[in-house]
């Protein structure tokens, strides 16, 4: 199983993805006006986070975002990074020399990371049996079925934060992130962005 296939997979907490998955699958328009807002907000965020995957491989690191199209997944082993850089998703193995690329409109992280993302059509408000919780959908044949997770907070940018999400591909396997110590609009360098070549590539 391929690291970066793997972190591409799912993305929420799998007890917020139990929660948030009943059939009935009526949109919320309040609440889907209410990620349209978060999202149009948030320019810039940073926080750590917790990757599960398929496997129940546990790992950690630090995110930092800014839209449009660029986001930094530092690990805490420092032998992987994921980088956008607004055109292409890049993941680099520093232990074995590996690089690999992506467009990033066929990521997961393509919508999450547009300066307007438009939900409409092309993801939906799921049903939540936690009304503190709020869960959106978005489906696409290249890369499967992505679901983010948002926790209502009047503190937070559109009154969301978001909280994780799970990204499942089309043969099923699931990977979960799950998002701690969230800052907004804080300051992010374009250096964060950049990153050195594997020796062996």
């Amino acid at each position: 199983m391929n690291f970066v296939s793997s972190f591409t997979r799912a993305l929420v907490p799998a007890a917020i993805f139990a929660a948030a998955m009943p059939s009935s699958a009526a949109p919320e328009s309040a609440d889907l006006a209410r990620l349209k807002s978060h999202l149009s907000d948030v320019q810039t965020m940073t926080a750590e986070f917790t990757q599960t995957d398929a496997r129940g491989r546990v790992s950690a690191g630090t995110l930092q975002l800014k839209r449009p199209g660029r986001v930094r997944f530092e690990y805490g082993s420092k032998d992987l990074l994921l980088v956008a850089n607004g055109k292409s998703l890049i993941f680099l193995d520093y232990q074995v020399g590996q690089k690999s690329s992506w467009p990033l409109g066929r990521t997961p992280l393509g919508l999450l990371l547009s300066s307007s993302p438009d939900f409409n059509g092309k993801a939906q408000i799921l049903p939540s049996s936690d009304p503190r919780v709020v869960a959106a959908r978005a489906r696409n044949s290249s890369y499967g079925q992505l679901t983010l997770a948002f926790l209502r907070s009047s503190s937070a940018p559109g009154g969301l934060q978001l909280y994780g999400w799970t990204a499942i591909d089309p043969q099923g396997h699931r990977t979960t992130v799950k998002l701690s110590n969230v800052r907004y609009n804080v300051v992010v360098p374009e250096s964060a962005f950049t990153y050195a070549e594997p020796k062996n590539h």
